[in-house]
């Protein structure tokens, strides 16, 4: 895959990335790295934990829209940023994460909401792509 994993992009009132990815779970890693970029969440030093998610959709979009909020939601309730990241496919739309979580220790700018706003994941030569905006 030549292009970058993720870019920032231009929009009026909110944040948008466009993310790419060779498989529907490099496309997800991706989005999430994009999000943390878009944060600016720096991990504490020091050892982090596993937890364990899972996110079901009934299409690819929503399956994006609810592993971001997920992720959203851990960061906020347990003042985390993540680490390393595996995901399974175990079916169609259906995720199992294994997810390090790191203490917080810096976070530039907060997102309130993942958008439905545009978003489309579209088939390209080289995988995935997809924009997704952020309500800031």
């Amino acid at each position: 895959m030549g292009e970058k994993a993720f870019e920032e992009l231009d929009h009026t009132a909110d944040w948008a990335l466009r993310v790419r990815g060779g498989s529907m779970t490099e496309l997800l890693i991706n989005a999430a790295r994009g999000m943390l970029s878009l944060m600016g969440a720096e991990p504490a030093p020091g050892p982090g934990r596993m937890a364990t998610l899972e996110a079901n959709a009934e299409d690819p979009e929503s399956l994006l829209v609810s592993w971001l909020e997920e992720l959203l939601y851990l960061m906020e309730s347990q003042s985390v940023t993540l680490g390393k990241m595996h995901l399974a496919e175990k079916g169609d739309l259906h995720i199992e994460a294994e997810v390090e979580l790191l203490p917080l220790t810096k976070m530039d700018k907060e997102i309130k909401a993942v958008t439905y706003h545009g978003l489309q994941i579209q088939q390209t030569p080289d995988g995935l792509e997809a924009e997704i905006v952020f309500d800031v």
